[in-house]
């Protein structure tokens, strides 16, 4: 008869109202199962991490506890519990897959686990996040894995990971996008997730920021759209909006402004 294997799950213990809904919210979002624990006096076996408040630390009687309004943000406090409920203190090879696009999912994967799925909210928010993941996740070594489509922002990327001096790669992307049902934000996570397991071919250096003339006009079009058909910005802040340099929401505010 085979042994029945036990996977261990969350548990969430806080009397703050407001950091239970956020975290519970952030679980959801995430397709994480959780236990909601009313005490602590009998914890479920299958509990094997519990998240909880700075304040009610000190009634956590468990090793693996995490104070989630310690932390930058309720996702990283999430990674950091799950990062605990692996149980893997050191890692052998770490895979960072990037679907890149205007919010890139961004996937760990490591020793073929699937540590997390994310999405940032800017390309920008990619070096940050991806310094976080690795002082989050210990590793003998680092592979950074980017999909070759969204030409101009993949560069973006790429440019502003090249000082991390880990070896980047880019990937045949083409098999890896989800269904064209499933929500944007999900399709992009799944394609990172994707991303991480393909090897592609190693960039040497940084890449060249060149937007096209088409990508600038969709911008401008962009910028119209936004402001209601009043005003487009300038092929100039548009281009500066391709590389990176500045957001368009911030250019269309100097666009406003110069008027």
């Amino acid at each position: 008869m085979k042994k029945k294997i036990s996977y261990k799950t969350i548990g969430i213990y806080t009397k703050d109202f407001r950091l239970y809904h956020d975290l519970v919210q952030a679980l959801k979002k995430r397709n994480l199962s959780y236990v909601s624990l009313t005490s602590l006096q009998h914890i479920p076996n299958r509990i094997g991490v519990i998240l909880t408040s700075h304040a009610a630390l000190h009634e956590v009687n468990k090793p693996k506890v995490v104070a989630a309004d310690v932390y930058d943000t309720i996702d990283h406090a999430i990674d950091k519990a799950l990062h605990l409920l692996i149980g893997k203190e050191l890692y052998q090879t770490i895979h960072i897959g990037i679907d890149p696009g205007e919010k890139p999912g961004i996937a760990i994967v490591g020793d073929d686990i699937l540590i997390l799925k994310t999405q940032v909210k800017t390309p920008e928010n990619v070096v940050k996040n991806v310094k976080r993941f690795i002082k989050e996740y210990p590793a003998h070594e680092y592979f950074i894995r980017i999909g070759h489509g969204s030409l101009l922002i993949r560069n973006r990327i790429i440019n502003s990971l090249i000082s991390l001096q880990i070896p980047i790669e880019i990937v045949d992307e083409s098999k890896t996008t989800s269904s064209q049902q499933t929500q944007r934000a999900h399709r992009d996570k799944e394609a990172a997730a994707a991303i991480a397991m393909i090897s592609g071919g190693r960039v040497q250096r940084k890449l060249p920021l060149k937007p096209t003339r088409g990508s600038i006009r969709n911008i401008q079009e962009k910028s119209r759209q936004m402001t209601n058909g009043q005003f487009s910005i300038t092929q100039k802040q548009a281009k500066n909006v391709l590389e990176g340099k500045i957001s368009l929401n911030e250019a269309i505010k100097k666009e406003k402004q110069s008027k």
